[in-house]
């Protein structure tokens, strides 16, 4: 790997200031050498090996219990639950360059792993044998028109016809393929009531009929584990019958769940010099997190409006006593669904990059080499890391169970 190339690689990983930081030059330089304005000094590749490549390294990893498969990989919420069970991820899929970004920062790979864009480019033959599928797969509409008209003409038909055009269609030719131990996708609720319920309806006929696995559901709230009203549904599947149950899922009492205290700045100095979003020593959140006094007023009135049409629409006032509504892509926009109040005579605030990935569950260790706008979309469409988690450790024990080769199984007859 040449000098530029291993600048480009280490600002994949890095932001630009952080690579500044550790070659003791300015930002501005190492934006030069990434543009090939100028030739970096000759100890410059020396200085990325030893300072900061081998952070990223991974290649003296144990062996792992299991393997498993990322799909709609995001910034890597479920790995982190499933390389906690002692799972390695042999294979990621992630179309967003910028969720990559963040993906890549925080997750330090060996040549063996794959990193894939568009998962609807990639053959599923060229997918890694793995005992795990995963998949955040984006809920699309289902489409099985022209099913009937195929069974009149005597024409086959399955998966394909009843998911084609579908991100979900590519998560069951994978698992068609390389038939997995087990799977599991997570999705909204509102999967549950989408299209009269015919889509979840649909995907389950695909998983357990045509593909022939044990499946089961379940609607957690994130609430249990971060303060945060957040439910999703989980698909859990196994290629044979192994027992699983969802009774024996860990999950702490909802009523004593955390509250925003919990994944808010503490403000006293006690916070690192290097988060941007705070300042001074005693460390307080930046102003820039505080609304301006046009979009508060905005808020307060669209607020105001709905509530004389006996709408609930309006913003979320919070306080650290508080559980707050769910975080969505869109907090990047003007914050509404959670403001933290700083009390009467000043308008709230945003929630910080950090607080998001706290509330999500990650820890203060994630890594954030994003704006904040992309950050906040990021944590948005992320999953809640200690639900999967829980999920990951009730699975655990059967993957271990089961036989590590591949069954093919036969395919329906049409």
């Amino acid at each position: 790997m040449d000098i530029y190339s291993l600048i480009d690689y280490t600002l994949e990983r890095y932001t630009t200031r952080e690579v500044a930081m550790a070659l003791g030059v300015d930002a501005r330089t190492i934006r030069r050498w990434h543009a090939r304005e100028c030739e970096p000094p000759p100890y410059v590749d020396d200085a990325i090996r030893q300072r900061l490549l081998p952070l990223r390294s991974d290649t003296d990893a144990p062996s792992a219990a299991f393997s498993f498969i990322d799909l709609f990989a995001g910034i890597g919420g479920m790995r982190l639950a499933f390389e906690g069970q002692g799972g390695r991820c042999v294979f990621t899929s992630e179309w967003d360059s910028y969720a990559r970004k963040t993906y890549a920062a925080n997750f330090h790979d060996g040549p063996e792993h794959v990193f894939a864009g568009d998962i609807t480019q990639v053959h599923e033959k060229d997918v890694p044998d793995h005992d795990v599928l995963l998949a955040g797969f984006p809920c699309q509409p289902f489409s099985i028109a022209g099913v009937s008209k195929k069974n009149a003409l005597g024409r086959p038909h399955g998966f394909a016809d009843k998911t084609q055009g579908t991100l979900f269609f590519d998560v069951a030719r994978i698992i068609a393929e390389k038939r997995p131990k087990a799977f599991l996708l997570e999705n909204v609720k509102n999967l549950m009531s989408h299209d009269k319920g015919r889509t979840l309806s649909t995907i389950l006929d695909v998983l357990r009929n045509e593909l022939g696995y044990t499946v089961t559901t379940k609607v957690i709230n994130g609430k249990h584990f971060v303060p945060q009203h957040r439910e999703r549904i989980i698909i859990v599947g196994f290629r044979e019958d192994v027992g699983f149950s969802w009774d024996k899922l860990a999950l702490p009492d909802i009523a004593d769940g955390p509250k925003l205290a919990s994944i808010l700045h503490p403000q006293d100095g006690s916070e690192p010099e290097t988060w941007s979003f705070l300042e001074g020593k005693k460390r307080k959140v930046s102003a820039a997190y505080t609304l301006s006094d046009k979009l508060w007023a905005y808020l307060q009135n669209y607020a105001a409006k709905h509530r004389e049409k006996g709408n609930g629409f309006g913003f979320g006032l919070v306080t650290g006593k508080d559980t707050a509504r769910t975080l969505s892509a869109r907090y990047y926009k003007d914050g509404s669904e959670i403001l933290v109040s700083q009390g009467s005579s000043k308008n709230p605030r945003r929630l910080t990059p950090r607080e998001c990935a706290r509330l999500m569950g990650f820890s203060d260790t994630f890594r954030i080499p994003v704006s904040d706008t992309r950050a906040y979309k990021q944590f948005g469409n992320s999953v809640v890391v200690p639900v999967i988690a829980a999920v990951a450790e009730l699975m655990a024990p059967h993957l271990e169970a089961n036989q590590t080769a591949p069954a093919r199984r036969p395919r329906k007859a049409a």
